[in-house]
């Protein structure tokens, strides 16, 4: 099979969406972090330690999402230009390669998704249990 054009072009609007979004949520998160610094100057609470630690780790993911995603991108864009070149073998592995990258991207977007879910379950976990504690008293 030999590949064309717009076989890696097809990548694009996908990766495109990805980038956004991680972006999205890396500017979120910074946001997050600021204002979690500011409480913390004020109100000095180790809660707020662990909740900034947990997202210092999710922005690493984050940051590692996009450079498999731009790596993706790029590697496409390399691959447009083996097949204009009509070299389909090398054409074939960096486009291989793209769909590795681009799956890496998606894994790590899950690590990032339950690190997130596991850090909300302890906020939670922590907001029940002083709930519980003012109906006793």
């Amino acid at each position: 099979m030999d590949l064309t054009i717009q076989t890696p072009a097809l990548l694009f609007p996908a990766l495109s969406l990805l980038l956004l979004a991680y972006t999205n949520k890396f500017l979120a998160i910074a946001n997050l972090i600021r204002k979690l610094v500011s409480d913390f100057d004020v109100k000095k609470q180790h809660m707020l330690l662990k909740q900034i630690h947990s997202l210092r780790r999710r922005l690493w993911l984050i940051r590692w999402m996009q450079v498999f995603g731009v790596a993706s991108i790029l590697f496409c864009v390399i691959t447009m230009f083996l097949v204009y070149e009509d070299l389909q073998i090398w054409a074939k592995i960096l486009f291989g390669l793209s769909l590795l990258l681009m799956m890496t991207s998606l894994i790590i977007t899950l690590m990032e998704i339950f690190l997130s879910a596991g850090a909300l379950r302890v906020l939670i976990r922590e907001f029940e249990d002083r709930v519980i504690e003012e109906v006793r008293e």
